[in-house]
Formats: C-alpha cells, structure tokens, sequence
C-alpha cells in the first residue's frame, strides 16, 4: 500500500512535499519519500489532499472520565475544579460511562491515536482498552492525603496492577500529584510504578498547587483547611522540588525510569533545573485546552522549549476538555505560539510520546521497520504549513 500527499512528515527527518508512505498489509513501514524519485507510478499511488503523518501518542488522558463531557464550568481554578470532579465522577450509572468510554475510545482512534497513556483510577476501562487497537499504557492513580491510610491504598493499587496484567496491559501504580497526597504516599506510589520504569505525575497544574507547597496558602490550601484535610509540607520551594526530594527518600537520584510530568503551568526554571538532575528520563506533557479550560492560563511553552526539553502532547479528560482531540490541541498551540512550526509539534505529538511510554520502535514516526499508523490531516495552509481553524486529522491505516 502506498499513500502520498502534498507533504509527508516522517517526523524522524525532514517534511517531503509531494511525499509518499510505503507500508505493507499490516501497517508496516517499507518506504518513504518523493513521488517524483519514480520509484511508483502515478496509479499505484492513493494520493490525499493535506499532510500525512504517523499516528499519534496522547501523552496524557483519563478515559474513564468520559461521561463527564459538558458538565463542568470552565475557569474555576483547581480548588473549583476538585470540588465539581468529588460531586459528579459517578453522576452517571456504569452502563453510561461504559458507552461514554467506548466512543471516546474508538473516536481517537479514528481521529488517528495509536498509542496513549492512560490514567485510571479503577478497572472500568480494562476491557475497552484490552480489545481495542490502539496500545495504551495504563498509569493507576492513587490518591491519599492522611498518611496511616498509605500502606492499605497501595494494597489495593497492586491488586488492580494484577487485574489490568490479566487484561494483557502495560499498567502500574502512580501518584496523583504533592497536592492529593500524604509525603508516604506520594514516595511509596512512585517508587512502586518505577519498579516497571514509567510513571505519570500531575506537576505544577497551578499556582494554587506552587502557593500551598511553598507557603501554605491559596484557595487549594484554605480549601483543604475548610474540609479538614491534611496538607503536604510547607516548603518554601516549587511542588515538583517537594517530588523530588521527597522520592530520593526512598531513591537515589537520578532516578531511573521514564517520568511524565503532566501539565507544568506554573513551571519555572528553578524547577526544570532541579528536576532535570533530579530524574535520568523527564517528559513534561502539556495540555493546552485544559489548562484554559480550568485556569485560562497555558504552561510557558517558550520556556520548555529553550531547555530543549521531552515535551509530549496530551488531551486531559472530557472533565476538563471539550474535546478529545490531539490536532485541536496544535491549534491551540499555533494560535497562541506562533513561531512554533508544525512539524516541532508533530515530534511532541508522535516520537516524544512514543519515547516516553516506551513504544518508540513501534510508534511516533514513519521509520522502517515501524507500524505508527498513517494519519492524515486534512484542510490545512499548504502554503504556509499551518493548521487552519477547519484542520481535522483522520485515520488511514
């Protein structure tokens, strides 16, 4: 099977306009390159109009969150947005979510999502996953904030660890955030998920979460406060500091493993640097609609980038997005990061998530010997290689 279009980006090299993706019945890479090389005739080429490209990673997801789409208010802040996820994540009844999740699911895939990772809470999402085609690398969350409860939490995490292996899937324990969890529990969980190399980790979503680490004020703080809930340490420096030092309680940095730190909007350099000697393997996943969608605030984008840094690019959930939907996201970016060019989001958006669920030799770009999938992203400025308002992805294989 052989599939061109005006520009082919293999993401492990450069764009080819007029290109072409030779692949075999079952997805895999045999060629890449120009339609003007000869090598196939015209006929034996499907040409499409846009751009191809490999099939996506969605660095970040909670899928079982589906059936919350619509029913939160936007820009209330993490305090505002706990207090919505505590009120309505069983509003609706399990056959609800189980179709809510279904369509998600196949909608991504569709949309040209071949690799996620995933976070879950409870088992709802094993068998969707399990029979679907697109690979997912499940990251079971954990939540805690008072510290006696720790030891019976990660019982029931290792038992949902050998439920999901069951299942056939890559999944391990990880923490939830500083912010959600007692000092035992956030070490205990990270140290228990790196026993298979990877977690994933809500970093710095908001100043609210920086506010209660370093000072110990903020309406998350006051919020807690009001509920009677235990706080994390008061430290004087950055949340993703406290997750540093408090996992070298139990390993040596640089920790080994592959870390996604998810979100990173009030991130600065101070942080990056810690962190970076702090851990051997940092992705920092972004979610730009999200982040506007509770904080109308975006991470610094240029920052990350200046550090050369793994970036990834996520969704988040259908709780905090209108969306599922990894071209919108780039919109989101192009629109407010102009200079960015596609084909730098593309490596976020394929390759570097690829890399950091550790499915890169099957997945992220269009190298032989691979089976990414082939997308296609149609309705874009083919002159200026930039996405339009009516840009949509779509699978091909």
């Amino acid at each position: 099977m052989i599939f061109g279009a005006d520009i082919v980006f293999p993401v492990n090299g450069r764009a080819v306009r007029n290109g072409y993706v030779e692949c075999n019945e079952q997805g895999e890479i045999i060629s890449v390159g120009s339609t003007a090389d000869g090598k196939f005739s015209v006929g034996e080429i499907k040409m499409y109009k846009g751009a191809i490209v490999p099939g996506f990673v969605n660095g970040h997801c909670h899928l079982e969150l589906s059936h919350l789409k619509g029913a939160f208010k936007q820009a209330t802040g993490m305090d505002g947005f706990i207090k919505q996820i505590n009120q309505m994540r069983l509003s609706v009844d399990y056959d609800g979510r189980m179709k809510a999740m279904t369509e998600e699911f196949e909608r991504l895939y569709a949309q040209g999502v071949s690799a996620m990772a995933d976070i879950s809470n409870c088992d709802e999402s094993f068998g969707i996953k399990a029979a679907s085609k697109l690979y997912t690398r499940t990251y079971l969350e954990v939540f805690g904030t008072e510290p006696e409860d720790a030891p019976a939490i990660m019982k029931d995490v290792i038992a949902l660890q050998k439920k999901a292996y069951d299942y056939g899937l890559d999944a391990a324990p990880t923490p939830h955030s500083c912010y959600t969890m007692s000092p035992e529990l956030n070490r205990m969980a990270a140290a228990e998920g790196l026993k298979t190399g990877y977690i994933s980790y809500h970093s710095q979503e908001s100043q609210q979460e920086d506010d209660m680490i370093k000072y110990g004020t903020g309406e998350l703080a006051e919020d807690y406060h009001e509920r009677g809930t235990s706080t994390p340490p008061v430290t004087g420096r950055s949340a993703l500091i406290y997750f540093a030092d408090n996992l070298q309680k139990l390993l040596k940095a640089p920790v080994e493993g592959n870390v996604i730190l998810v979100h990173n909007v009030s991130t600065d350099q101070e942080s990056i640097d810690y962190a970076s000697a702090a851990f051997k393997h940092l992705y920092w996943a972004i979610c730009p609609l999200s982040n506007i969608f509770i904080h109308r605030k975006l991470p610094p984008i240029d920052l990350l980038r200046s550090n050369k840094l793994k970036i990834c690019l996520g969704t988040d959930s259908l709780s905090s997005n209108l969306v599922l939907n990894i071209v919108d996201e780039m919109k989101c970016i192009q629109e407010h990061f102009s200079d960015i060019e596609l084909d730098e989001m593309l490596t976020w958006a394929c390759l570097n998530g690829a890399e950091a669920i550790g499915k890169s030799e099957v997945f992220g770009s269009f190298d032989v010997g691979k089976s990414p999938g082939i997308v296609l992203i149609e309705n874009m400025n083919l002159d200026t290689v930039r996405l339009t308002p009516d840009s949509k992805s779509t699978r091909l294989i």
